[in-house]
């Protein structure tokens, strides 16, 4: 048994550059675990909380340690900041996060919204899609392993929660045939605030994806703050790390498809923009952590090149 966990950052709401807070990209996706790690993984992210909340090392209570979130949105305005501690423990918490993930036998996909100007999108369908082709990568995961498997979403509100699983449930249960016998259920959904691994998802995407993605892909917005250049370090620094986590596989035509998919309106580049070479890493963190203060009209997913290191 393995499990998935997902979340999301941004929305599919129009992009007008003129408006410094606009959001360029959506992001959904998470990381996926096998069951026999799942109380491992647990544990080390509930010691990376308390390492980087001291604070946390004083609750008697299990549940008061998970429900006290770390949010990506807080660790992302980190890299923001004009104070060099700041950024150096925010950097310092995510490379102990992606070194549990590592040690942990995860893998991680998502997919990546890049939106035009102007352009009205829609973001129900985005999401939709978003679910139903990373429900298809973990499929294939669970597949070479002969494994089952559940994926946990965020839940949002009902009327969302149904719209997003819908497409894959009427996949699953087609006259024609069950295309993702491996999944044994649609996703089902959680409260971040009780579930760690939607924590950790929330992390991925919302503290590394969305702010390197946007960088990436819509630098030329000049003045928005979700381009900031601090944000470059976050690509450089933890996206090739991530490049290795992913699971990608070649679809019968051939063609490399899996882990972090990039759908580009606005440049039409590929995924592998993301992966470059890191730069030097920044010296050691300091041990505490400051308190939390349409989709057809969008490019056709771009893959990595076979011949790029971070395939599989």
């Amino acid at each position: 048994m393995y499990l998935c966990y997902l979340d999301e950052s941004g929305t599919g709401q129009l992009l007008n550059p003129a408006v410094a807070d606009s959001v360029p990209v959506m992001v959904i996706g998470g990381f996926t675990v096998p069951e026999n790690q799942v109380k491992a993984l647990a544990w080390d992210f509930i010691a990376l909380k308390k390492k980087f909340r001291p604070e946390l090392r004083k609750l008697s209570v299990l549940s008061q340690v998970v429900h006290h979130e770390i949010k990506g949105e807080t660790i992302r305005k980190s890299f923001r900041r004009t104070g060099r501690n700041q950024r150096r423990m925010a950097h310092g918490f995510l490379d102990h996060l992606l070194t549990i993930l590592e040690q942990r036998d995860c893998t991680v996909m998502a997919r990546i919204w890049v939106k035009q100007d102007g352009v009205v999108n829609d973001d129900t369908a985005m999401y939709a899609a978003a679910v139903t082709s990373l429900c298809a990568n973990f499929e294939h995961y669970l597949a070479e392993r002969s494994g089952s498997g559940i994926a946990v979403l965020d839940s949002r509100n009902p009327s969302d929660n149904m719209g997003n699983v819908h497409c894959v449930t009427t996949k699953k249960f087609s006259k024609s045939g069950d295309c993702m016998p491996h999944l044994p259920e649609s996703p089902v959904f959680g409260h971040s605030n009780t579930h760690l691994g939607l924590q950790i998802a929330d992390l991925l995407v919302s503290a590394v994806l969305a702010p390197a993605a946007a960088v990436t892909y819509a630098g030329d917005l000049a003045g928005n703050v979700h381009c900031h250049p601090g944000f470059q370090e976050v690509r450089s620094r933890h996206c090739p790390r991530l490049g290795k986590l992913q699971h990608r596989y070649q679809s019968p035509a051939g063609k490399w498809t899996g882990g972090i998919v990039v759908s580009d309106a606005r440049g039409q580049h590929s995924a592998g923009k993301l992966f470059a070479t890191a730069t030097a890493p920044v010296s050691g963190p300091p041990t505490a952590f400051p308190e939390q203060a349409s989709v057809s009209a969008l490019a056709t997913a771009a893959s990595v090149p076979d011949s790029s290191p971070v395939g599989p």
